[in-house]
């Protein structure tokens, strides 16, 4: 087990080196000199000196004295074999059977003892082995320092009259080992206390101040360490433990959703060990993390949209918006999918464009299905090259729609009509005045009959389910769209006028919903030449070469539907719009609402019918008709807001 070196270790040190080059029987109080090395390990006598002060205590206690060996003058070979066979087995100064020991008595008796002379020469050079060998594995073991001190306090008694330059070469050594020691115990309580000496995001110190105080941080002590012994181990692992700390850094600050922070620490970190994995693994783990938190960031985002009771629930998605975008990379498409969310959120609800759906309706089933308009803009009314306009249709003006709404695919057919009328007992214009407009396939003109009502088609016979419903007036269409909204606690009406030719016209700026000339075939129930009645009339104003197979209305959704994905907007059946009648569009809503007066009685009808003409069936094309009135070609469809 690593045990750490005593608080007294440096101060051993100075005094041990105080002790060091003075006789044996001066005090090792006072100032002692030691001569620098030269960059070779030799003493360099023109670098001056260092004086050091030590203490008697610890310098007595250090000083290595040679136990006595008793020298028999009639035993000397045999005195001289047992230092060979204590130097071979490596046991050099511990006691008086050890070579060097015996070596010093045989030089007292006889300084110029040849022999002795070798044999210590030899005993030195092993015991600075041994003590170059203990100080390989100082660096983390404290044993292995504290034994090549003790052979450094051997090696100053002995070596310094008679070995000086190896002497000194294996204090300086010591010396460095000692201070290598102290400095990565430094630099572990530093890290231990978390004072990496690296200042935080903003400059500010590590966040332990007290750590702080005493002293640099871990990373200017490991870093001194390795410049003073290149890819030492133990300080090598030091800078990998303040790598890791700061790696570790970068993940609490992303893990706290602070990811600039992250990056800081990650950069501090990353030329610590350069190529090393742990940063890769590192910023694996707080890309990771990011990612987490986008994609919570985005779940939170997504609860909000969903919360349509919520007030401001757009203004705070948008936030979580925010702080998504400040740690996504641009472009990235958790952040993209959340932005759009928050666009469809803010035009359509939780709805999409074109989405289709049906609200239920409280013991009554479903509702009509409905399909979702974009939002947007367009040039409402007739352009001035619109031959067939009159001034009811301009002056053209730009409309823009902020919001989406949807609007039925289909009119409203008999049978939605009938459910209505039976759960409310709603009484309709037509039933209530007892006669409607009916088509007269005899005089080829629409006339009055009596008894005809919504229940009705065209010529005053009974309507199939699937028929657009017809004979109704505004104020009908109106109170089966209240009774929607009852059913459904969502907001059913009548679309504004405007809102009808956006959605007619679905992204068409020409004439008609396809161009300018005749319908492409099947496209739609409109007046061609080919159509024909039951009894062969054909119409005398009508597009030239087409033919739909229907003289009435069709079945509701028999033909193609237009780019919005609504069916049959410029043809079958016209429809009610909830404006009242204007001359005009001069000082008209310019976003989209109703154009309304209060107590109007002239309504405006919108899109061609299956009798239109073709200037009828223009997707500009308005008329106005009085409240009251029912007929063979007039119905209607439902919008409701989103």
């Amino acid at each position: 087990m690593r045990r750490a070196l005593s608080a007294g270790g440096v101060l051993w040190l100075s005094a041990w080196l105080a002790a060091c080059g003075a006789p044996d029987n001066a005090p090792a109080t006072g100032g002692a000199a030691l001569p620098p090395l030269s960059a070779a390990g030799d003493p360099d006598p023109a670098a001056g000196r260092i004086t050091i002060t030590g203490d008697d205590r610890i310098a007595a206690s250090l000083t290595w004295r040679a136990p006595e060996v008793e020298v028999d003058p009639d035993a000397l070979p045999a005195l001289r074999r047992q230092a060979t066979r204590a130097l071979a087995r490596g046991h050099l100064y511990a006691d008086a059977e050890a070579a060097i020991p015996i070596q010093l008595a045989l030089l007292a008796r006889d300084p110029l003892d040849r022999a002795a002379n070798d044999g210590l020469a030899e005993a030195f050079e092993a015991l600075i082995a041994e003590g170059d060998a203990a100080l390989a594995d100082a660096g983390d073991d404290a044993d292995a320092l504290r034994r090549a001190r003790e052979i450094a306090a051997v090696a100053r008694s002995v070596g310094m009259d008679r070995f000086q330059a190896q002497t000194l070469a294996y204090l300086t050594r010591v010396d460095q080992a000692e201070r290598l020691w102290e400095l990565n115990i430094a630099g572990e309580r530093a890290l231990a206390l978390g004072a990496l000496g690296v200042p935080g995001p903003a400059g500010e110190e590590d966040s332990d101040t007290d750590a702080q105080a005493q002293g640099p941080g871990a990373l200017a002590l490991f870093r001194q360490v390795l410049a003073l012994a290149p890819e030492q181990p133990r300080a090598t692992q030091g800078l990998a433990a303040v790598e890791s700390a700061l790696i570790r850094r970068a993940e609490d600050a992303a893990a706290a959703g602070d990811f600039e922070a992250a990056e800081y620490w990650l950069q501090q970190a990353a030329p610590l060990r350069p190529g090393d994995e742990t940063i890769m693994t590192g910023r694996e783990r707080v890309e990771a993390l990011r990612q987490q938190r986008i994609a919570q960031l985005h779940d939170e985002g997504l609860a909000l949209l969903a919360r349509p009771d919520l007030p401001n629930r757009l203004d705070q998605a948008r936030k979580t918006l925010a702080e998504m975008l400040l740690i996504a990379a641009p472009g990235h498409p958790t952040a993209a999918d959340l932005r759009a969310r928050i666009d469809l959120a803010a035009h359509y609800g939780l709805m999409r464009p074109g989405q289709r759906f049906t609200d239920a309706l409280d013991g009554a089933g479903r509702g009509p299905t409905m399909v979702v308009v974009p939002h947007g803009g367009f040039r409402m009314g007739a352009s001035s090259v619109e031959t067939e306009a009159d001034d009811a249709e301009r002056p053209q003006r730009y409309v823009r729609f902020d919001r989406g709404f949807a609007m039925a695919r289909t009119e409203t057919t008999v049978a939605q009509f009938r459910r209505f009328v039976e759960s409310s007992g709603h009484a309709t214009r037509a039933v209530r005045r007892g006669h409607s407009l009916v088509y007269d396939e005899r005089s080829g003109a629409f006339v009055r009959r009596s008894g005809v009502d919504w229940r009705h088609d065209y010529r005053g016979q009974l309507a199939a389910e699937s028929m657009p419903v017809i004979h109704v007036s505004p104020k009908d269409a109106e109170a089966y769209a209240r009774w929607l909204s009852e059913r459904s606690g969502q907001r059913y009406r009548l679309p504004s006028e405007a809102e009808f030719e956006y959605a007619l016209r679905a992204g068409s700026t020409r004439r008609y919903r396809w161009g300018d000339g005749a319908p492409p075939p099947a496209s739609g129930n409109f007046a061609g030449e080919r159509d024909r009645s039951p009894g062969g009339r054909s119409w005398g104003n009508a597009f030239a070469g087409y033919g739909d197979g229907h003289w009435g209305p069709a079945p509701a959704g028999d033909f193609p539907a237009n780019a919005f994905g609504l069916h049959d907007m410029d043809g079958n059946v016209s429809e009610w719009v909830a404006d009242c009648w204007h001359d005009g569009y001069r000082r008209a809503p310019t976003k989209g609402e109703a154009w309304v007066n209060p107590g109007c009685r002239v309504r405006v009808l919108r899109g061609g019918a299956w009798s239109s003409s073709p200037a009828h069936t223009r997707s500009a094309w308005r008329s106005f008709v009085e409240n009251d009135v029912t007929n063979a070609r007039t119905g209607f469809r439902v919008v409701r807001d989103l």
